[in-house]
């Protein structure tokens, strides 16, 4: 059983949803992402997502891109990722990390050599956004193969004649964009995306997170009512952007600015469903 239905079956039991948190790998270097990385558990991650530094992220906004190119420009690679993965998986081998990204950095490593070190490492998930299922032959199929789930995005403009193929080869969770744009805009009204994902889920039979403009714990408790999983990503990156922008130095403060926020967004999603 992966670690991702493993976990997933285990908040069901416990009738919570999943706290889904997103960074980007190398931001702003290598050694400050891994800490934060191996911290975000200890803050309530029940998974994490974990950003591929890429140069042209079409479906980011402007937080995570400038995320991106810091990673970049401190040198990140994906070898560096699957990387801190490997470092990761040293002392925590029950968290399941979602790589996130897109296709030409998985590419251009070699889809063969990167699936195999990626299950080495301890990749559990990969979420690919500019890959449509009519390419599931290029990443979806041979990552399924290759035990590793591959996590499909819906979003509001996803038809009940389009969901079926979107969902079709989908593992581990489908996840849904609660927005119609980029990522770090405000999130969508709670009727229209629990109406969404109960539809996605009846035609998935898979737990369904819901991510994109997820800015606040009040917004995080809101979702987590329904929802099996509420990622937050924009958050937490500004968080630390702030941080960084008053000089390198204050990487340690960033951090700690991250899992204070991670903790306050866990503990809203932890008691979103309590009486």
């Amino acid at each position: 059983m992966s670690r991702i239905k493993t976990t997933f079956d285990a908040l069901a039991a416990e009738g919570r949803a999943a706290f889904i948190p997103f960074i980007m790998a190398g931001d702003p270097d290598e050694s400050v992402s891994l800490e934060l990385l191996k911290r975000l558990p200890g803050a309530g991650a029940d998974m994490i997502e974990l950003g591929v530094a890429f140069t042209d992220p079409m479906a980011d906004g402007p937080a995570i891109q400038a995320a991106g190119l810091r990673a970049l420009k401190s040198g990140q690679t994906l070898k560096k990722t699957l990387d801190m993965v490997r470092a990761f998986r040293a002392g925590d081998d029950r968290t399941p990390i979602l790589l996130m990204g897109y296709y030409n950095p998985f590419y251009a490593y070699g889809v063969e050599a990167f699936l195999k070190d990626a299950k080495e490492a301890g990749v559990d998930g990969l979420i690919v956004v500019d890959l449509p299922p009519e390419e599931d032959s290029e990443l979806c199929l041979p990552a399924r193969a290759a035990g590793i789930d591959f996590i499909r995005l819906a979003t509001p403009t996803t038809d009940d004649a389009r969901l079926p193929e979107v969902v079709k080869n989908t593992s581990g969770f489908v996840y849904y964009v609660s927005i119609a744009g980029i990522t770090g805009r405000a999130a969508g009204g709670a009727e229209a995306v629990k109406s969404a994902m109960a539809r996605i889920k009846a035609a998935s039979g898979l737990p369904v997170a819901v991510g994109f403009g997820v800015k606040t714990a009040e917004k995080a408790r809101e979702f987590a009512a329904f929802a099996d999983a509420v990622v937050v990503g924009s958050a937490l990156v500004d968080t630390f952007a702030a941080a960084l922008e008053a000089g390198p130095a204050e990487a340690d403060n960033g951090v700690n600015a991250v899992l204070s926020l991670a903790r306050d967004i866990a503990e809203a999603v932890r008691d979103a469903r309590k009486e």
